[in-house]
């Protein structure tokens, strides 16, 4: 394999640096309790949640430096695959879970951690014998933006000071920004313009640094594609649904008439089912280009289950994964113990369900996260498509009891828990090849972190609830409270089939004029200020091209972004805490409108370009 063949990853297979050590695991479990917590809460109170690797990446190396003299990048890369499972399992939880409270189930600690602890083990398991084509054959195509900035964070720690400050430049920029928007409240991220004379529609950008690196990482072709997306979703559909939606008629899932909604009413409740349709063909299709070299390589070590638990096919350090043997036990045992535990409630077909489309998930969200990464992973369309085919399959065999419709959420849990991993572990092991990681060690080290994340999760959302109740102005849970309205028209015969119908035949007239589906559903389906702020940094990435087109500034410019996204993340973790323990007011009005806010930005992508090609730091 040509890409194989060529790459040459930072530390060669024919080391052994320490990797998979205690220090390293105990403080990958303590900063997963962490990003477990705060992206709990932030996202039930907005509705996502903030990508944990290069954070966590950046305070591996800060903390273990200040104790140890003898790190190694590898035991860092540890440190941060460990704790991306916190925030993981949170991403994977709260947009589901609350649909179960809203419903008025009792659901205990201990559901909840055996739905984050083998729904997580499934999402591991799952994406391990895709590791050599998404990870390695496919290296180039598939950039891994926040795989990609841990991967430059590691090793600029690691490299000589002038590449460290290059980092460090990027972080204090973006930290600083975060910090004057969100802390201080100086200026509005959120710059909205209404274009009344078109329906009301509107443009919207967020503009915070985090996006501008991402951006610039997957490139402008990408980050056209999805903006091209979102500007159809915007311009062309919510425009036409308002403009013919003059009645006063119901449509589902929306509570009310098309005429008494705004713009982001409208996106939330009808073209969101398009970009779902649209992302399922996306995901199909990609997944139909891989699934011969899945069974190829899945053919390949399966062998090792015919010749013992203690033979295997050998392979250097840096290619070596849990054997096929442990993979088959393991999703044997956890599908098992899922169907026979009684409080789970899950009946034999319902097994099946998380299996097939498990595994599929797995590998879609895999390559989806290789174009956007982990933060704009469209994971709750995917478990709303899983949503979707479980109830249809439910209604279709005349199972419209309560019982059945918990049963059809408690499924889309395990499957976004599955979604979660499968990503967050992709992520991981991205970042892992790049800087010549052991894979096993990665995997084995992804597992380890399952535990305690799962077992607290459970008590803080029970917690939550009581204190300010799922659903609240204080606790809206947004994706959870889309996910029981759909389960409820889905069971009650009353979904918007035509709308996810649209999507697909939209996904399918894509196909065949040549255009990159997955990436223009994703824009469809993303908020337009995500996607909007994402095309920025692309267009910053083009222009540094243009200025000067040489691998070290491109280097550099990665640097800087994943300086960005780092700041921007540690410190929005940091906000969110503060916001748990009441010390910050999350509705503290901004000094500064948002047209201030997107001036600032526009700044901010400038100083960017001008970092990045500086004489002093780019060769010619």
């Amino acid at each position: 394999m040509k890409v194989e063949e060529e790459f040459k990853p930072f530390i060669g297979a024919e080391k052994t640096p320490r990797e998979l050590t205690v220090r390293a695991v105990i403080l990958g479990i303590i900063l997963g309790l962490f990003f477990n917590i705060s992206n709990t809460y932030l996202g039930f109170k907005v509705g996502m949640t903030i990508s944990a690797s290069v954070p966590a990446a950046v305070l591996s190396i800060a903390i273990l430096r200040i104790f140890f003299k003898d790190v190694s990048i590898l035991e860092n890369n540890i440190v941060q695959t460990i704790a991306t499972v916190g925030e993981a399992l949170a991403s994977g939880l709260i947009f589901t879970i609350p649909a179960l409270f809203l419903l008025g189930e009792s659901i205990s600690k201990f559901k909840i951690f055996t739905l984050a602890f083998f729904g997580g083990l499934l999402g591991i398991l799952f994406m391990i014998p895709m590791r050599r084509y998404i990870i390695v054959k496919e290296h180039k195509t598939l950039t891994f933006p926040e795989g990609t900035a841990c991967a430059e964070m590691l090793k600029s720690g690691a490299l000589a000071a002038c590449n460290a400050t290059i980092a460090l430049v990027g972080i204090v920029i973006g930290a600083l920004y975060k910090i004057c928007a969100d802390v201080f409240r100086l200026w509005d991220v959120l710059a909205v313009f209404v274009i009344k004379s078109f329906e009301n529609t509107q443009l919207r950008v967020e503009g915070t640094p985090s996006l501008l690196g991402v951006g610039f990482i997957i490139g402008y072709k990408t980050s056209a594609t999805m903006f091209a997306g979102g500007v159809i979703g915007w311009f062309i559909l919510i425009p036409l649904i308002k403009m013919y939606g003059t009645g006063t008629t119901l449509f589902s899932p929306s509570t009310l008439p098309i005429i008494q909604m705004s713009t982001t009413d409208i996106w939330s409740n009808y073209v969101r089912y398009i970009g779902a349709g649209a992302v399922a063909v996306g995901g199909i299709y990609n997944l139909i280009k891989i699934i011969m070299m899945i069974f190829k390589t899945i053919s390949i070590d399966t062998k090792s289950l015919f010749r013992g638990l203690k033979s295997n096919i050998l392979r250097e350090r840096t290619d070596t994964d849990i054997s096929m043997v442990w993979l088959a036990i393991g999703v044997v045992v956890v599908i098992l113990l899922l169907y026979l535990l009684p409080y789970m409630k899950i009946n034999f077909l319902s097994i099946i369900i998380i299996a097939v489309l498990g595994f599929i998930f797995s590998a879609v969200t895999s390559i989806t996260v290789g174009f956007v990464g982990s933060s704009s992973n469209p994971a709750s369309g995917l478990v709303l498509t899983g949503l979707l085919i479980t109830g249809f399959i439910f209604l279709w065999l005349g199972w419209t009891e309560r019982l059945y419709l918990i049963m059809a959420l408690t499924v889309s849990a395990l499957l976004n828990v599955i979604i979660c991993l499968a990503s967050t572990t992709s992520q991981d092991l991205n970042t892992g090849y790049i800087i010549g990681a052991t894979p096993k060690k990665q995997q084995l080290a992804e597992i380890i972190g399952l535990f305690l994340p799962s077992a607290i999760i459970g008590i803080v959302m029970i917690l939550l609830n009581k204190a300010y109740h799922f659903g609240s102005t204080f606790l809206p849970a947004p994706q959870a409270t889309l996910m029981m309205v759909v389960s409820e028209a889905i069971i009650e015969n009353n979904f918007p089939v035509v709308l996810v119908v649209f999507g697909i035949v939209l996904g399918v007239a894509l196909l065949f004029v040549g255009v990159s589906v997955l990436p223009f559903a994703i824009g469809l389906y993303l908020p337009l200020e995500t996607t909007t702020a994402i095309m920025i940094g692309g267009i910053t990435r083009y222009m540094i091209n243009k200025i000067n087109n040489s691998k070290e500034c491109e280097n550099r410019g990665v640097l800087v972004a994943s300086g960005l996204i780092a700041g921007d993340a540690v410190v929005g973790v940091a906000v969110a805490a503060l916001t748990i323990f009441g010390v910050m007011k999350s509705n503290t009005p901004y000094l500064l409108s948002s047209l201030w806010g997107l001036l600032f930005f526009a700044f901010l992508a400038i100083t960017f370009a001008v970092i990045s090609t500086y004489k002093n730091n780019c060769k010619k």
